[in-house]
């Protein structure tokens, strides 16, 4: 059971070869997944190299020019999707400003594609940050880190206890002090903003998210999604497919 899921959330994060099992659309899982402040993810998705992104469009002849023009559309995406993210206006455009005139400097497509992941990972952990609002103690924030990067496994109160080198009982009143929750419930909520994100972005199935997100059964994973989200797994896949559908159909 381990191995399988495992097997599972590394398939969620891993593109060797594209994206895996086809998103419905993996540009917005992309830049969902910077929004989201998720660094470990950010860094998988980044592997491949700009200059080899499969699809990559053709806006000018010359190889450089093009992967410019690639590079200042995929800043400006990012910027916006920060924006709606929280990050302020002024700190979004200031930074993409900065990466495109790095980009305009380039003299070979290997600089722009270096850049590329560079200028990724720089605004995901800017979102990070800002959603950790920069004011807990360093023994929170480092909770907060650890609980992003663990998702996939089953996250206890002795763990981030053992983490931090803080009594459990301490930590969990220091805790809630300073987030809000309990651990548990901060626990709880970032695992369903997960899920959600798979059930927009990927086709897999919620038993599958729910061993994937180490629910310790499918039907407790829709309990939860449900108190959360008011709908079902199946109904919110089906209600986020419906407004997608009628964005698209605004647009043409």
């Amino acid at each position: 059971m381990g191995i399988n899921k495992e097997l599972f959330y590394k398939e969620y994060i891993q593109r060797e070869d594209g994206f895996i099992r086809a998103p419905y659309n993996p540009e917005i899982e992309f830049y969902s997944t910077i929004k989201a402040g998720n660094v470990s993810k950010v860094r998988e998705l980044c592997k491949d190299k700009l200059v080899d992104k499969p699809g990559l469009g053709r806006l000018s002849e010359d190889p450089l020019q093009n992967l410019k023009f690639h590079f200042v559309v995929t800043t400006a995406l990012v910027a916006r999707y920060c924006i709606q993210g929280g990050m302020d206006m002024s700190e979004a455009y200031s930074l993409s400003d900065i990466y495109i005139q790095k980009a305009d400097k380039a003299k070979t497509t290997k600089e722009i594609s270096e850049l590329h992941p560079e200028m990724c990972i720089d605004y995901t952990k800017r979102m990070r940050a800002l959603r950790k609002n920069s004011v807990y103690s360093l023994q929170i924030s480092k909770c907060i880190d650890y609980i992003y990067d663990h998702l996939h496994e089953r996250i206890t109160v002795s763990d981030l206890a053992d983490y931090v080198n803080l009594n459990p009982s301490y930590l969990s009143r220091l805790f809630k002090k300073e987030t809000g929750a309990s651990i548990s419930e901060y626990i709880r909520r970032q695992k369903i903003e997960t899920a959600k994100n798979m059930l927009s972005y990927s086709e897999y199935r919620p038993a599958e998210i729910a061993l994937t997100l180490a629910f310790p059964s499918q039907s407790y994973f829709t309990e939860v999604f449900h108190k959360y989200t008011g709908l079902t797994p199946k109904e919110y896949r089906k209600q986020y497919l419906n407004i997608t559908l009628d964005d698209n159909e605004i647009e043409e």
